[in-house]
């Protein structure tokens, strides 16, 4: 089937074709049990970020799953730089994208359904970023909230991993959304400290210095190794610890980092305001201008332009 002009395309199972062409069996072990492993980083200004990262983090979810991508890690770059190149036509003048790699375990198959593929399943694709539905996040803050569900403990299953199995944080945010569904959820550890949100890792600032959660308990974004690099850069002390409600009741700012919100204010935890209620915070200011400079786009007036 021929490519349309404003038709993006994918990269499945060794070729090139339009996404519509992706199909993924109804035995694929993703589709069944979740059982696969995914990535996703964005572009600034249609320049990919930091794929070689996001990718080493794809490779060692996938090693711990134990799925062969049958493929090197440094093809899934190139290949997914590729995506982007043969895309960036249908990129808007404000727009930018999500890059996102997935691999499935592949079918579960008995051996007579004639199947032409039975192994791992791989999908490179992109879709635009959300900017229009988050931009007034970047002038209120977000609102988060705590649900009664606390995230998986890393002796069941590991949140390093970023897998296709998210039942987790979904279910967990389904309370939240039903109190308001502009909140965010932003779940516990077993313990009863912070752990992350979905897709999103949570910072809080603390006389001046920040504090965000352990490792082991969370998926370490890429976003937040960068404004940990970013705070040593600018002389901003910034710890790894446990940070348990009364913290995060009584911390003078919080923020959560994503590749796609890069660093986001927030402004209520609770139903309570953060601090003084002023967002961007001072600290979370110095880091927004930070971020914009290391990547080359003031990625707040990109989201404020989609504004209403």
């Amino acid at each position: 089937m021929p490519q349309l002009a404003n038709e993006r395309v994918a990269w499945f199972n060794g070729s090139f074709v339009p996404e519509r062409e992706v199909m993924i069996p109804f035995r694929d072990r993703s589709w069944k049990y979740g059982d696969g492993a995914f990535d996703m980083t964005r572009t600034f200004d249609g320049r990919i970020f930091r794929i070689k990262e996001h990718i080493d983090r794809f490779y060692r979810s996938l090693r711990y799953l134990r799925i062969d991508p049958g493929m090197p890690a440094s093809e899934m770059v190139a290949l997914s730089e590729e995506i982007v190149e043969r895309n960036n036509h249908l990129r808007g003048p404000d727009g930018d994208w999500w890059v996102g790699q997935r691999v499935s375990r592949g079918v579960d198959a008995v051996g007579d359904e004639g199947w032409e593929h039975t192994g791992p399943n791989v999908v490179i694709e992109m879709i635009p970023l959300p900017f229009r539905k988050r931009a007034h996040l970047y002038r209120d803050g977000a609102k988060v909230m705590v649900p009664p569900m606390r995230r998986t403990a890393p002796d069941m299953l590991s949140p390093r991993a970023k897998t296709h199995n998210y039942l987790n944080m979904i279910v967990a945010e389904q309370p939240v959304k039903a109190a308001d569904p502009e909140a965010w959820a932003l779940l516990l550890d077993e313990n009863g400290n912070l752990a992350e949100g979905m897709g999103s890792n949570v910072f809080i600032v603390r006389d001046g210095a920040l504090q965000t959660p352990r490792a082991k308990f969370v998926l370490p974004g890429v976003s937040r190794q960068m404004t940990m690099d970013m705070a040593a850069k600018l002389g901003i002390g910034c710890v790894e610890r446990d940070i348990d409600m009364f913290d995060a009741a009584t911390a003078d700012e919080m923020f959560l980092t994503s590749t796609s919100l890069c660093i986001l204010p927030v402004s209520h935890f609770n139903g309570q305001a953060v601090g003084d209620g002023g967002v961007p915070g001072p600290v979370t200011k110095r880091l927004i201008d930070a971020y914009s400079a290391e990547v080359g786009c003031d990625f707040v007036a990109q989201y404020l332009k989609h504004l209403d």
